[in-house]
């Protein structure tokens, strides 16, 4: 059984690792901190884990985190993880960050759209913690940077087509949907029921964080500097991430050179569900598991494929993939602790 801590525990993504941890037969939580809960009960904080450990939030200290446990996850606000990674890792621990903190290779591309980095000499060893594209670079890390949802869910739609140089990679334009849940468990006008029930907006136009870290991963697929057009939108739903992708494709290229890019690419992927001819897929049928489904159709008219990707945001596009990494990082199967079904109805 290996012994874990968790920075941040008391957010969203924080109650989706406890969740997910709580059944998984590896590993058990010792540790979990929270500056705001500090002292108080995970139960009285989250009812629902009640019976799941009698755990109470303790203070954010690397001394606190690293007392009892040889993995760390950092569910911490960027610039507070990367305050207190390089003390984790000096006393030994491995570490999972879910922050944007250690995602990008360039500390410049980081401060440009973030702020001023304090650990950029962990830039270079920190591997980019989407298993479908660094399985082998997580398994010998000890810093994985969990990727952000929104480009969980638009990387994995186009790899496949930029690194078989099916798409000509400067003409993709992300168009993707999140629940509610993806601003945070943090108080904001902008998130209050009155304001996102029965509306549907776009926000962050041409100027969301995501942005360079999608860029940064197709660059590295087509071995060249790509930009792409990101719109994201806010939906009145609590959790889940629907992106259409559309791109145009080189020529020659026709459906079934497609269709054979993603079946080879994923053929191996444990946690990438490919939909059936015809069929697309709903965010419903990923809710609380740690599964990307795809779809995609060409259009001959326009000369343009479309790809359509689901994921359950807090799962899949976070704690989901941060359990995923760990398990990769010790040792274990990649599914375990992961192997429940979605909950749709």
């Amino acid at each position: 059984m290996v012994l874990v801590s968790i920075a941040g525990a008391s957010g969203y993504t924080g109650f989706e690792l406890l969740r997910l941890l709580s059944g998984h037969p590896r590993v058990h939580v010792t540790t979990i901190t929270s500056r705001a809960n500090q002292g108080e009960a995970l139960a009285d904080v989250y009812p629902a884990l009640r019976g799941h450990g009698d755990l109470r939030f303790d203070d954010t200290d690397p001394d606190v985190l690293t007392r009892n446990a040889q993995l760390v996850f950092t569910a911490l606000p960027h610039h507070a993880a990367m305050e207190i990674i390089p003390s984790l890792l000096d006393r030994g621990v491995k570490v999972v960050d879910l922050s944007a903190d250690f995602r990008f290779r360039d500390a410049a591309v980081y401060e440009a759209w973030y702020q001023k980095h304090t650990a950029p000499h962990l830039l270079e060893e920190a591997v980019y913690g989407l298993p479908e594209l660094y399985r082998d670079q997580i398994a010998a890390a000890r810093l994985v940077g969990n990727p952000g949802c929104y480009p969980t869910s638009i990387l994995l739609a186009c790899a496949p087509l930029v690194k078989e140089k099916l798409i000509v990679p400067e003409t993709i334009v992300a168009d993707a949907k999140s629940g509610v849940t993806g601003a945070g468990r943090g108080l904001a006008l902008t998130t209050h029921y009155c304001e996102v029930n029965d509306g549907f907006r776009a926000y962050k136009v041409a100027e969301h964080r995501h942005t360079p870290e999608v860029e940064q991963e197709l660059s590295r697929l087509a071995g060249r500097p790509v930009r792409i057009t990101f719109t994201p939108h806010l939906v009145p739903m609590s959790r889940g991430i629907l992106s259409t992708v559309y791109a145009q494709l080189e020529p020659g290229v026709d459906a079934a050179k497609v269709t054979d890019a993603f079946r080879s690419f994923y053929e191996s992927a444990r946690f990438v569900r490919l939909c059936p001819s015809g069929q697309f897929p709903t965010t419903l049928q990923v809710r609380g598991s740690n599964y990307c489904d795809i779809a995609w159709k060409t259009d001959p008219r326009t000369g343009r494929v479309i790809v359509i990707s689901v994921i359950d945001n807090l799962t899949r596009g976070a704690s989901g993939q941060a359990v995923c990494n760990m398990n990769l990082m010790l040792g274990f199967p990649e599914d375990c602790g992961l192997e429940a079904a979605p909950w749709q109805p």
